[in-house]
């Protein structure tokens, strides 16, 4: 057995800084923390249950922002180099997190460390500088005020480093909207639940990484083993090119094919300008080269250049998410403008899903005559009325007129509305993606039952696409797991893939490729942790990590307040049939979803709350006595 005087695949150490006395502390990565939560996902959810008591207000300085990756970050495996970004969110009140790539996560490393944490709040602007584990706190007086593109260029001439790498807040986040996100290098945003208003509230602008260090691994022949399988395996994958050549974006043209669009605020799952609007027509017509995030083997990452008699403009991507929320939600048809659109709102610094939510809902009260023109003051919005869109994203990042109302989310624009609520789709106050669940039960499923709220990065049941019933007997022992219609076997879907995702967040790659792409079993990442930790663990072990992450956020959400009543989906989906469309006439069977998906998870079927039984069985004996000392579970059972 590999000695572990040393921890391999990691840097060792985490850095904590608190901004209120300035303090900066250094502390050893301990190998049994690691050996548990492995990293990334895990490390975050671990400090933010055990070091933030419930009740604390998201924006308050008690409340702590976590930056953390895995141990296969900067290793040069081919799927990535990614970190989660972790807080009580200010936008949901429960579990705030969110994941993002490019280079950010292996320059952490490098500079010396596997998780940042940020404490306190400074009474003026800052930014902190981490260069080879040498950290300071900066006055960022000028930076403040600044959208991302100039508060990155500017902060990126004063370190005149070309190499650094930089995580930074745009005005939206500066003026305290509750659904602003943290941008790295621009326009790779960990965009969801609100976690650049927590970093505003602490006064911090930027974090910017440099390192000249490396990640060593326990077992390189194991290791170059793995990364020749890997790359064998995702260069030969039928969805390699698709990727490589489009993104995410590829899947606006295929959603429309199966009826599954947000159109018209869930109202048109089908649109007939989806080619003019779709990944394709971007690849055909605007793209101009690819690009990858650290030691990645897919570039999916597109630069892109609008250019037309009205402007110019140069930018990266965009993802499906806002692709999808910037036209057919909308009910926009123009690619031009809603690029525009895009690059506004990564420059203000705000989330797409949830800037999509607000938009169309108020869009939806406007076509229903529920909403006025002197309630908008003054903005037509009607579908697809994208002068009024493009002015009122501004407004939304600077709390202004109309804007002002939708900037706290959808659920409190319908309570300062007084109306509309029934219109708001979101789950736990998160705002729904652009896929119909009525369309992709599994998926619908996930939504409800997301740590996060309606979050499809949770689980990503990708399976059920396939529409393959011998594969759902296969890996489910039930064919209608693997039908995207199907209902029986939909709870052993979402949370195989909860595990699997939970997995794959805290060692540090994409989820695009190990997941979607079904690289990394827990047969490969039990081989894979081995060869990058020396950490020797069976397959059922990597699975109970996996497991062990997804049920210590439940049990922190479990602990702010959420119960089964609040897994659930808004009426919409439940109630009224699709009415077009390969989907037409179906809604989603959720409770009969939630009960299998209890038992399979070892949940309370009323409550939705871990049993102790799960809880010990997972290692989490520290969570059933925090449960029975709050009541949440009896003192004996």
């Amino acid at each position: 057995m590999l000695s572990q005087s040393r921890l391999y695949g990691y840097a060792g150490r985490i850095l904590r800084v608190n901004l209120t006395n300035r303090e900066i502390k250094i502390e050893r990565l301990d190998e049994k923390f690691a050996r548990m939560y492995i990293g990334g996902r895990g490390f975050n959810i671990a400090r933010l249950y055990y070091e933030v008591p419930p009740g604390v207000s998201p924006l308050s300085p008690e409340n702590k922002l976590m930056f953390a990756t895995g141990p296969v970050a900067g290793t040069g495996f081919p799927l990535g180099a990614r970190l989660n970004v972790s807080a009580k969110s200010p936008q949901t009140g429960i579990l705030g997190d969110s994941n993002v790539g490019g280079h950010f996560a292996a320059e952490m490393k490098y500079a010396g460390f596997d998780q940042v944490i940020i404490e306190g709040a400074s009474s003026t602007p800052v930014y902190i500088y981490i260069d080879d584990g040498n950290v300071e706190v900066r006055e960022a007086d000028e930076l403040w005020g600044m959208p991302i593109s100039r508060a990155y260029d500017a902060l990126r001439k004063e370190i005149g480093d070309p190499r650094v790498q930089i995580a930074i807040i745009g005005p939206a986040a500066e003026n305290m909207v509750k659904f602003s996100g943290i941008f790295f290098n621009r326009t790779r945003p960990a965009a969801r639940t609100g976690l650049g208003t927590v970093m505003a509230s602490k006064k911090l602008k930027a974090i910017a990484v440099r390192g000249e260090g490396y990640v060593e691994v326990a077992k390189p022949s194991l290791f170059e083993k793995l990364v020749e399988e890997v790359e064998l395996e995702v260069y030969t994958h039928e969805q390699y090119w698709p990727r490589r050549i489009m993104g995410t974006s590829r899947i606006l043209l295929a959603a429309n094919k199966i009826g599954i669009l947000p159109g018209n605020h869930f109202t048109e799952p089908i649109v007939p300008y989806a080619f003019d609007v779709s990944g394709e027509k971007l690849a055909l017509k605007y793209n101009v080269k690819n690009r990858a995030c650290f030691s990645c083997i897919v570039p999916c990452s597109r630069v892109f250049v609008v250019k037309n008699k009205n402007e110019a403009f140069m930018s990266e991507g965009p993802e499906y998410e806002a692709l999808a929320g910037m036209t057919v939600r909308i009910g926009n048809s123009d690619l031009d403008r809603a690029l525009k659109a895009i690059e506004l709102v990564n420059d203000l610094g705000l989330d797409a899903i949830t800037t999509s939510e607000v938009i169309s809902w108020a869009m939806e009260l406007y076509s229903k005559e529920l909403l006025s023109t002197e309630e908008t003051h003054g903005l037509k919005l009607e579908w697809g009325n994208m002068d009024a869109v493009l002015e009122l994203i501004v407004d939304i990042a600077y709390r202004r007129r109309f804007g002002g109302i939708l900037a706290d989310g959808v659920v409190e624009a319908a309570e300062k509305l007084g109306k509309g609520i029934e219109y708001g789709f979101h789950v736990k106050k998160l705002e729904m993606i652009q896929a119909d669940p009525r369309g992709l039960k599994g998926y619908g499923l996930g939504f409800a039952v997301s740590t996060r709220g309606a979050d499809h990065l949770r689980s990503e049941p990708f399976v059920e696409l396939s529409d393959d019933p011998e594969l759902g007997l296969k890996m489910f022992g039930e064919p209608e797991a693997t039908l995207r219609l199907g209902v029986r076997g939909k709870g052993k879907l979402v949370a195989y893939y909860e595990n699997i995702c939970a997995l794959v967040d805290s060692l540090g790659v994409c989820k695009n490729l190990a997941e979607n792409m079904n690289i990394l079993d827990y047969s490969k990442t039990a081989k894979l942790i081995e060869a990058v930790t020396g950490f020797e663990v069976t397959p059922v072990e990597v699975r109970m990590i996996g497991e062990r992450v997804v049920n210590l956020e439940r049990a922190y959400d479990i602990r702010e307040g959420v119960r089964r009543v609040h897994d659930t989906l808004p009426e919409r989906f439940i109630k009224e049939p699709l009415k077009k469309g390969p989907s037409a006439g179906h809604v989603i069977e959720l409770d009969e979803m939630l009960m299998e998906y209890y038992e399979v998870r070892g949940w309370n079927k009323q409550t939705g709350i871990p049993t102790r039984e799960k809880l010990l069985e997972l290692g989490l004996l520290d969570v059933v006595e925090d449960f029975v000392s709050r009541g949440i579970l009896p003192a004996c059972e």
